[in-house]
C-alpha cells in the first residue's frame, strides 16, 4: 500500500509508519499543491494522510477511485464529503482528544486578551503611545463570576469550561444537540436553547463541529441579541461567523469584543479592518500549535493509516458505518 502525505508531519507519526514498513511519499515541496497536482498524486497512491483543508468532495472521490482510506491531520472533517466516502466504503480518520487542551488554551487566552484589550495596548507601546497614567482610558473588564456560554460543548468546549470555572468561578451554560452529562455533573453546566445562550452569555465561545446548517450562524441578527458587554470567541471554524457583521457589531458597541483564532475567509488579509480595532484580538489559527498536540495528532493520523494497512478498523474513524 502506498500512502501520500501532502505536508510533512512531526517525526512521531513518521516513525510509526516506518516501523510498520509502510511505503509513503511526502510532498517534497513546502508549497501547497494545486488541486490538479494534488489529485494527480493521490491517483498514484492507495491512501492519503491529508494535512490542511483540501476539498475532498464528490469530484475528488470520482477522480481518485483507487483510494482505500484517508487519515486527516485534524479533528475537524468538514472538508470531506462524508456521503461520497461512505458510498465508496472509504474510512475517514481524524485526530480527536489530543488537541483539546491546546485549543481550549487559545480560547482562554483570547478571552482574557479581549477582556483587557491586550493586543491593542501592546500596539500602543510599539507606536510609542504609552503616555501617562489616565484613570479613565483603555479600561477592560473582569471575568469573575460572569457567565460563559459554550456553543458546542464537546471535548474542547469542556476543557474551556473547566478553565473558566476554576479560574474565574464562571457560570457555565451551553447549547448542544444533546446533553453533556459530564459537564452538568462536574461543572454544574446548564443546557439552554440558542436564544438563551445569546442573551445570557457574558462570554460566548464557539467549539462546535462545523456544518453547512450553521454557516454564519453568528451574524447581524444574533450579535444584536447578545449583551453589550459580551465577548465573542471563535476557535472552531471561521465560517461560523459573518466577518462584516462582526465588524459592525464591534464598531457600533453591539458587543464588547471578539477573539478569533479562525477567520472567514482564512487566511485573513493584512488590511482586514478587524485588525485595527481595539476590541478585537486575532491569531493565525494556532489552536493546536504545541509540540504535545501536534505530536499527538501525528500519532493518531499514523495509527489510522496503520490500521488501514493491517485491514483493521481505524481507531479514530468518523464514519464507522463504512465497516458495517
Amino acid at each position: 500500500m502506498k500512502v501520500f502525505i501532502n505536508k510533512n508531519i512531526p517525526e512521531a507519526g513518521i516513525k510509526l509508519l516506518q516501523e510498520k514498513g509502510i511505503n509513503f511519499t511526502i510532498n517534497p515541496t513546502e508549497n501547497v499543491l494545486s488541486r490538479e497536482d494534488f489529485i494527480k498524486i493521490c491517483q498514484e497512491h492507495d491512501a492519503l494522510l491529508n494535512v490542511g483543508t483540501n476539498k475532498l468532495d464528490e469530484d475528488f472521490f470520482n477522480q481518485c477511485p483507487n483510494l482505500k482510506g484517508i487519515a486527516l491531520f485534524s479533528v475537524g472533517f468538514d472538508s470531506v464529503n462524508i456521503p461520497s466516502a461512505n458510498s465508496r466504503k472509504i474510512p475517514i480518520g481524524n485526530t480527536p482528544d489530543v488537541l483539546s487542551r491546546a485549543t481550549s488554551d487559545v480560547a482562554f487566552l483570547l478571552m482574557q486578551s479581549v477582556a483587557r484589550k491586550s493586543f491593542f495596548n501592546h500596539k500602543r507601546i510599539l507606536n510609542d503611545e504609552w503616555g501617562s497614567f489616565d484613570p479613565l482610558s483603555n479600561l477592560g473588564q473582569e471575568l469573575y463570576g460572569k457567565t460563559l456560554g459554550i456553543f458546542g460543548l464537546g471535548r474542547i468546549g469542556f476543557e474551556m469550561a473547566k478553565k473558566c470555572k476554576a479560574a474565574f468561578g464562571m457560570k457555565i451554560i451551553y447549547h448542544n444537540r444533546s446533553h453533556n452529562q459530564e459537564a452538568e455533573k462536574e461543572l454544574d453546566a446548564k443546557s439552554v436553547d440558542f436564544e438563551t445562550l445569546l442573551s445570557e452569555s457574558d462570554v460566548l465561545s464557539v467549539h462546535s463541529n462545523y456544518s453547512e446548517e450553521n454557516n454564519e450562524i453568528f451574524n447581524k441578527n444574533t450579535f444584536a441579541k447578545m449583551k453589550s458587554n459580551a465577548i465573542f470567541i471563535n476557535t472552531a471554524r471561521g465560517k461560523f461567523h459573518n466577518e462584516d457583521d462582526l465588524f459592525e457589531a464591534l464598531t457600533n458597541n453591539i458587543i464588547w469584543g471578539a477573539g478569533l483564532d479562525v477567520t472567514n475567509p482564512e487566511p485573513m488579509k493584512a488590511d482586514n479592518p478587524l485588525l485595527s480595532l481595539p476590541n478585537c484580538c486575532v491569531l493565525p489559527h494556532i489552536g493546536s500549535a504545541t509540540y504535545e498536540a501536534r505530536n499527538g495528532m501525528a500519532v493518531c493520523a499514523a495509527q489510522n493509516i496503520i490500521a488501514l494497512f493491517e485491514n483493521k478498523k481505524m481507531p479514530f474513524c468518523v464514519n464507522e458505518e463504512v465497516y458495517i
